[in-house]
Parts: C-alpha cells; structure tokens; sequence
C-alpha cells in the first residue's frame, strides 16, 4: 500500500529511541524527510545517522527539551529553515513519573503538565499555521492505554495524557475543514527502555523481579506477550498518511486487546 508520504515532511518528537525512533524509521522507510529531536545530543545524533543510512532519508537532529517553549518554537523553526515545511507532526514526551496522590508534590505535577501536556499545545500551535496556509496536515499525538482504563500508580500520566486527549479531540473539529487531521494513538505495554525502566521499578517495590512483573503484564494481555515498537509505528505511518484523509478526532490503541471496554 503506498501511503503518500513521499516528500512529506514529519516532525517526530523524543525520537532519538523507543517509540519516537519506530515511528521515525516507519516514516523514513515511507519516503517522508524527518525532523527529530530529543534531549541527549549524541543518542540523537547516532539515530539520526543510522536511520539515514538505513532508510537513504533525509533526517534533521535537532536537541531540544520539548517541555520548554523556546526549544519547541527553536525545534519547528530549524525544520522550516532546512526543509521549507512541517507536514506531519507526531508529538511524544517521556512518560511522567509513577506515583500516587498523596506523594505527588505540587513540583511534581507542574513539571509534568509541561512535559505531557503544555508540549503537545507549543507543538501544534507552532505547526498549525504552516498546515493550514497549505490545507494539509497530520497531527498525531503519543498518549497511553491510560486514557481509556487507568493505569495504578500512575496518576500524572493518567491525569495528563486524558487532557492531551481533550485537547486533541477538541482541535480536531476545529481544523477539519482545513484538510488537517487531529488523532491519538495509544500504546500499550511495548518492549521499550521506559516499559522496561517503569518494571524494575515496579518489581523493586514488590519484592520480585523484573521478568517476572514483566510477566503479570503479559498476563493481563490477550495476546499473552508485550508489542514491540515497529508494530506501534505501522498504525502510526497509517494515521499520518495521505490514505487516513477520512479520520479525526480519533484515539486508537495498539495493546495486544489490553483494554477492556467496547470502544
């Protein structure tokens, strides 16, 4: 299936590993010409080159901190200046820490609106512009399984990722008219470094080991393993592409049947 991503450009953010990286390689892989950035200069650069020699693309790093508006608004202008355009943004932000209401601290709560929430809006508000001066666009934000069933012990990432769903939903409408697109895609547990971090930690607390948490996991999971990232990135490299020019407003999970509800 061509999706008609060649020559598209797509910003993916906090791509330099895990799921940001699947996506970025998916797209590559497509055709389209990438923005990346994350925070750690020499990881995104080593990722910037191998998906350049792995896909012959044409890859942007930019290191930027996406939860200070001055590295987002740095980040989208870096890309207009080598590329022309952004055609495609694909937000995403390292999950906030776990935790329970009583031991989050105001602090806390803050710096994780910004991460989680407050870059989503800089991001599209710094790309949108630009997509309906053309009148096309695709946004696609990161959000989790939280959003749908809450997960325990992670009540920032619970609380904000469902705001960027309200935020998104809401945009949708607003831009439809505009040929621009507006979705959500929610992984579930994936075999990334956060998932893995996030199990040690969780295992620490019970007394057991990682593998084996890792194994409750997947014991809630229909399909009795954990995904893996190529597997996000190919509903992602769907939702963006010229063939999804029908949906919005939409948030689709891809959880291996994690989630429980009728929709």
């Amino acid at each position: 299936m061509d999706l008609g991503l060649h020559n598209k450009i797509a910003l993916v953010v906090a791509a330099s590993s895990g799921l940001g990286r699947a996506v970025a390689e998916e797209l590559a892989a497509e055709g389209a010409s990438l923005v990346i950035c994350g925070r750690v200069t020499k990881t995104l650069t080593e990722t910037a080159a191998a998906i350049a020699d792995k896909t012959g693309g044409h890859v942007l790093a930019v290191t930027a901190d996406v939860s200070v508006p001055n590295d987002v608004k740095r980040l989208v202008e870096s890309g207009i200046t080598r590329f022309g355009r952004i055609d495609i943004l694909v937000t995403n932000a390292g999950g906030p820490p776990a935790g329970t209401f009583e031991n989050i601290t105001q602090e806390e709560w803050e710096a994780a609106t910004r991460l989680t929430l407050y870059s989503a809006i800089n991001l599209a508000r710094q790309v949108l512009p630009g997509m309906k001066e053309r009148g096309w666009g695709r946004i696609l934000n990161t959000t989790s399984i939280a959003v749908k069933q809450p997960v325990e012990g992670l009540l920032l990432s619970n609380s904000l990722r469902a705001a960027v769903t309200g935020f998104a939903r809401t945009l949708a409408n607003e831009v439809a008219s505009e040929g621009i697109t507006v979705n959500n895609i929610l992984p579930g547990y994936t075999r990334t470094e956060r998932v893995e971090e996030l199990a040690r930690m969780m295992a620490e607390k019970q007394g057991i080991t990682a593998e084996e948490f890792k194994a409750r996991w997947e014991s809630e999971i229909p399909m009795k393993r954990l995904g893996e990232p190529h597997e996000f990135a190919a509903l992602a490299a769907f939702l963006v592409s010229e063939r999804a020019s029908y949906i919005t407003g939409t948030s689709m999970q891809v959880d291996g049947g994690w989630i429980r509800s009728l929709l």
